[in-house]
């Protein structure tokens, strides 16, 4: 683990779980000419209702925009959203990646257990030391990527972005149809996590979710549109953080066409 994100974590937890809400990117655009400005707004909330995330240079350990031609830092201001804006240089596939410094949150033990079983960390449950109303001690980091198709063509639907936490798609979301699966796989440093929840989510009511099983699994999308991917993991926490628990977020977007 960076010793910058330990450094960053709030010395005092916060009663705040709505901080450990999805978490995304949601382009102006998925499908830019090449060149064009788009902006990259970062999004937190449930079921997609998302409110907006401000840039907060304190939090971000890399966002970027990752294309056929290499990785370009996204630019912005703190403390405004959109949290950032990119130009996709050259025609191909680009994904846009942020990967966050560590947030902490304190939670009831009751609100800890439902989350826990909303977000298919069942596991968890005998692990922990107590239970009942102690509180738990929480930190979290987010792995987000959104997929976009910048001109025609192109290759890197399967690239794999080094994030600590990540989904690959093993197929190139701008060649499905409605109603074709995606196949998946979760990685969680760089390995294949198994037995995790993922859950595809889209607007409006759109939900499918699976398990996976030596890292892969496969998702019927069934509509047309917005597309927001996740999985969570959860690991015990690093000593010195002065936390129990260290959940990672994984996120993944992209626009399903109607063709």
């Amino acid at each position: 683990m960076k010793a910058r994100r330990l450094a960053l974590i709030v010395l005092g937890f916060v009663a705040a779980p709505v901080l450990a809400h999805d978490f995304w990117i949601e382009p102006s655009s998925f499908r830019p000419a090449p060149g064009q400005r788009i902006a990259v707004r970062l999004r937190v909330g449930m079921q997609l209702k998302g409110d907006p995330v401000p840039r907060d240079t304190r939090q971000i350990e890399r966002f970027a925009d990752v294309g056929p031609a290499g990785e370009t830092a996204v630019p912005g201001l703190s403390g405004t959203d959109p949290a950032g804006w990119a130009a996709p240089a050259g025609a191909g596939l680009h994904w846009l990646v942020y990967d966050s410094n560590h947030s902490s949150l304190e939670q009831p033990g009751p609100k800890f257990d439902h989350y826990l079983g909303e977000e298919g960390l069942e596991r968890i449950r005998p692990l922990r030391k107590g239970s009942g109303e102690k509180p738990v001690k929480e930190i979290f980091s987010r792995c987000a990527k959104s997929l976009l198709r910048v001109g025609e063509g192109g290759s890197g639907y399967d690239r794999v972005l080094g994030l600590e936490l990540e989904l690959v798609p093993e197929k190139d979301p701008y060649t499905l149809k409605p109603g074709e699966a995606l196949p998946v796989r979760l990685l969680y440093k760089g390995k294949p996590l198994d037995g995790a929840l993922v859950v595809a989510l889209s607007s409006p009511g759109g939900k499918v979710s699976a398990r996976t099983a030596g890292g892969r699994t496969s998702l019927v999308l069934d509509r047309p549109g917005f597309w927001l991917i996740k999985a969570v993991h959860m690991v015990p926490a690093p000593k010195g953080s002065g936390a129990e628990w260290e959940s990672l977020w994984a996120s993944l977007t992209f626009d399903l066409s109607a063709r």
